[in-house]
């Protein structure tokens, strides 16, 4: 089943009568394709928590990267397709020279080529598909409709399957342990 491109995002805010409006209501135009066909969809940032609701900017706009800003959070929406047989065969230290600081925690080897981590909490919902999470030690398997909180673990997302896996992410900035 193929995913639709088309994902709408509605921004409600209060305007200066004080009403409940809506701000932006439009395809998401706030998409970056990645490395092997991966495709993130940004939705909104904040910058700090409590988060500012005030204004009219588009929050999104302007951001650039995947962990949250210092005290910030970020909701995003990735598709991953089925993982390339070619990744395996990269470099174990393939995140490590294109992320630099979302690289795996020093010290331990990555154990994949995507294998990267943020000091956030990820709160993550699928939505479609199937996906594994490979960890430092072991992996687990998610699918549709799995919800998991993922506080800062090196990491790796790999698509075994034939479908393409789509999941909604919420990161929150987070102090390292």
């Amino acid at each position: 089943m193929a995913l639709s491109d088309n994902i709408r995002r509605v921004v409600t805010t209060i305007d200066g009568d004080d009403k409940a409006v809506v701000l932006f209501d439009s395809e998401n135009p706030h998409n970056f394709k990645r490395q092997h066909g991966t495709v993130s969809r940004l939705f909104w940032v904040t910058g700090e928590s409590p988060a500012d609701i005030a204004g009219t900017a588009d929050r999104a706009a302007s951001f650039k990267g995947i962990a949250p800003p210092v005290g910030g959070s970020v909701l995003r929406i990735v598709d991953f397709p089925p993982t390339p047989p070619e990744v395996e065969k990269l470099d174990a230290n393939y995140q490590q020279d294109h992320i630099g600081e979302l690289s795996p925690k020093r010290g331990l080897p990555p154990r994949h080529p995507f294998m990267h981590r943020t000091r956030s909490v990820d709160y993550a919902l699928v939505l479609f598909g199937e996906i594994d999470m490979l960890l430092d030690e072991g992996e687990i398997h998610l699918k549709a409709g799995d919800i998991l909180v993922q506080q800062g673990t090196n990491h790796a997302w790999v698509n075994r399957g034939t479908e393409p896996c789509r999941i909604a992410f919420v990161l929150i900035d987070a102090k390292e342990p």
